[in-house]
């Protein structure tokens, strides 16, 4: 019983070093100026805004900011809207995070809100690596298929479309 457990630890550990080394490199590329959690800056989201918590220290979650909820991708690969407090639910964050420039104004498109309500309650393709809610972000922020699989290919996309490194802030967001 006890060396799965120990399996378990092993793959965590190999997992948040691998995350750590990915930060650092695309903090060296300048892609992105802080990850959640590291900013002190609390800016609150505008309608397109991408948004982020954390999944139990290892992974992340994403979603697109509109009128105060959030559009995702769920493990169904329902495409719904919750809200803050629904987003953030069985998952280890309390804090959700919003992508902002280096003068922390929340990176938005309000296109990109105007197409996640198009999906709402559309049933997508799910998979844990090739289509989750990055790839489903990126895709409505660019209005087109792209290859994304992790959160750093998607700091890397939202660097690139934006024109600017990412900083991932606390969301100033009302609660209900």
């Amino acid at each position: 019983m006890p060396a799965p457990l120990i399996w378990l630890g092993a793959a965590a550990l190999g997992a948040y070093t691998a995350n750590k080394t990915n930060t650092n490199y695309l903090k060296r590329k300048q892609i992105i100026d802080s990850m959640p959690g590291e900013s002190n800056f609390i800016s609150k989201p505008r309608n397109g805004s991408v948004v982020t918590c954390g999944i139990y220290g290892v992974l992340d979650h994403t979603g697109i900011w509109v009128d105060g909820n959030i559009y995702e991708l769920s493990g169904s690969g329902l495409v719904r809207c919750v809200s803050a407090d629904r987003f953030l639910t069985d998952r280890s964050g309390e804090t959700i995070y919003v992508a902002c420039d280096l003068n922390n104004r929340p990176l938005s498109d309000s296109q990109a809100a105007v197409r996640a309500r198009s999906l709402l309650y559309t049933a997508l393709d799910y998979h844990l690596v090739n289509e989750n809610c990055h790839k489903f972000v990126a895709e409505i922020l660019a209005n087109t298929t792209v290859s994304i699989t992790s959160f750093s290919d998607l700091n890397t996309f939202l660097s690139t479309h934006y024109e600017t490194p990412i900083r991932w802030n606390r969301a100033k967001i009302n609660f209900r």
